[in-house]
Order: C-alpha cells, then sequence, then structure tokens
C-alpha cells in the first residue's frame, strides 16, 4: 500500500468501528463522515470501494444480524426486537427483512414456516440436480450426486418450510435450459433472499452471454466495487442456484477456471458445452 492508501485504510477501520459501536442509533451519512473528517460525498464513494456496499447498508446488515439474534429467542417480540435494533418501528423492521433476507420478520422468526416449497429431481448433462421453487420462482437449484444429502442442503436454507417433492411449472421452465434451443426459453422467475451486495453479483452474472466468461474484478467494476473482488468472489460461491445463475462463467484473471462449489471438472465440462453451443468465447478484461 502506498500513503494514501493507508490513510484511507485506516478511515475506513476507523468508520466500520464506529458504525459497529454506534449502529443501534442509526447514525446518517453526514455523522459517520464527520467521524472521520471527511465529506459526505467522499466517504461513502471512499466507503463503497473499500467494503464493497455504501454506509448505509453496511449499517442495515449489522442491524439485520442484530434483530436475527433477537428474533432467534422465541419470546422477542417484533416490536422489542424493533425497538433494540434502534428502529422507528416494526414496518422499518418488516421492510428491512424483506429487502435484506427475502422473507418477512415473523418467517424468519418461524424458520421460513410460512414458505411452501415445492422440490423435485432432474436429469441435466452434467449429473442429478434438484430444483425448488416457491408461488415466487426457483428459489435453489444444486447438483445432487447424493439425492439425500442435497434435500438436506434446501432443507438447511429453510429449515421449517413444508416441503412437497412435485415438479411445478417454475421447475419445468427452469430445466428447460438444458435444452440446445436457447432461443425459446420460457421466462425464468427466481425467488432469492440475499443482501444487496450478493443481488448485485448475482445479477451481474445473469448478463454473462452463452459461452462467454468474466472474471471475479471484471464483475466488481461493474458493480460499481472495484476494489471487492474477494467479497465478489464470496458472493459467486454462495450462488444458491446452480447453472441458472452461472457462476461457473467466472474465471480468474490468469485464466485458470479455479474451484466451484460441485467441483472443479464438472465446472470445466459446462464451460465447454456452453462454449460448443455458442461458438465463442469471450472473456472480460
Amino acid at each position: 500500500m502506498n500513503t494514501q492508501e493507508i490513510i484511507n485504510f485506516d478511515r475506513i477501520a476507523e468508520a466500520i468501528s464506529f458504525i459497529k459501536q454506534n449502529f443501534k442509533d442509526q447514525p446518517d451519512l453526514d455523522q459517520v463522515a464527520e467521524q472521520v473528517h471527511l465529506s459526505p460525498f467522499h466517504f461513502q464513494r471512499l466507503f463503497t470501494d473499500w467494503a464493497g456496499v455504501s454506509p448505509k447498508k453496511f449499517i442495515q446488515y449489522l442491524s439485520l444480524e442484530h434483530a436475527k439474534g433477537i428474533l432467534k429467542d422465541k419470546q422477542a417480540t417484533l416490536f422489542d426486537t424493533a425497538f433494540e435494533t434502534g428502529l422507528s418501528g416494526t414496518g422499518r423492521l418488516h421492510d428491512l427483512f424483506v429487502n435484506l433476507e427475502g422473507m418477512t420478520p415473523a418467517e424468519y422468526k418461524n424458520g421460513g414456516a410460512a414458505l411452501q416449497i415445492n422440490y423435485s429431481f432432474a436429469e441435466s448433462p452434467f449429473g442429478h440436480i434438484i430444483v425448488a421453487s416457491t408461488v415466487k420462482g426457483i428459489c435453489y437449484m444444486a447438483f445432487a450426486d447424493d439425492k439425500q444429502k442435497a434435500f438436506e442442503e434446501l432443507q438447511h436454507q429453510f429449515p421449517n418450510a413444508v416441503y412437497t417433492q412435485v415438479t411445478d411449472m417454475h421447475q419445468q421452465n427452469a430445466l428447460f435450459i438444458f435444452r440446445k434451443d436457447w432461443s425459446q426459453l420460457p421466462e425464468i422467475k427466481l425467488h432469492l433472499k440475499g443482501t444487496d451486495f450478493q443481488l448485485k453479483v448475482w445479477d451481474a452474472l445473469l448478463k454473462i452471454p452463452l459461452g462467454g466468461l468474466s472474471t471475479y474484478s471484471t464483475i466488481a467494476g461493474e458493480i460499481g466495487s472495484p476494489q471487492a473482488s474477494r467479497a465478489v468472489g464470496s458472493a459467486v460461491g454462495d450462488n444458491p442456484v446452480a447453472f441458472l445463475i452461472p457462476c461457473h462463467r467466472v474465471i480468474r484473471s490468469t485464466g485458470e477456471f479455479g474451484q466451484y462449489h460441485w467441483g472443479p471438472t464438472r465446472k470445466t465440462a459446462m464451460i465447454g458445452w456452453e462454449a460448443a453451443r455458442s461458438n465463442t468465447a469471450t472473456i472480460g478484461s
């Protein structure tokens, strides 16, 4: 690091420490920027570059994790949770959970008990898969070399949901993606839960064309966080919908394919399979 980078790092470290100590007061941008002696505009840009999210989102994530900890106590009410988290009421608590967690506070408190999830197993060119959906769309898809273990991993995502083994229209539409004629694909709807940063990364993955490849640093630049390559890598690894959200199309800047949650051999096969169908493979700069 050069001298300016060290100064910037120290400022961000101080800002993060201040936010962690004071997030229950829900400090605004001006208050945090003043703490590190920067203008709000400069601080916003600097913090986002280093942390991968805005100061506001960082406070929201801390608030969410604190609220989740409180809600694990089955005696805690939503009102108490909102108050203890520094939010003005249950309405803001509801918005926080829906926007960042993909479910309401009550659904989280009940472990996803309000969710009805259909799931089924199917064949793909790359092995068995498990695909799951809610009424809103596909919520999970993974390669299932061991069907029982695959179902247990799905249950871990939504521990108290009600599961039915049945193939519905959302799943059928999703499975069409393995057809050769991609121009005839129906609309595929997704029902995802994740942080704002994760959703940005997953959205960027969806924009990588069939047969195309990108890098972690390219994705970081595309979502406006050029310093956040490592965070991008974590978000790519947390992708809950295999193949549909094409995390397999992200490789290292050296040109190496790198690791893959479902095995590097499978990743190599997927990249080759897609390249053969598109007759092109371009790597983002």
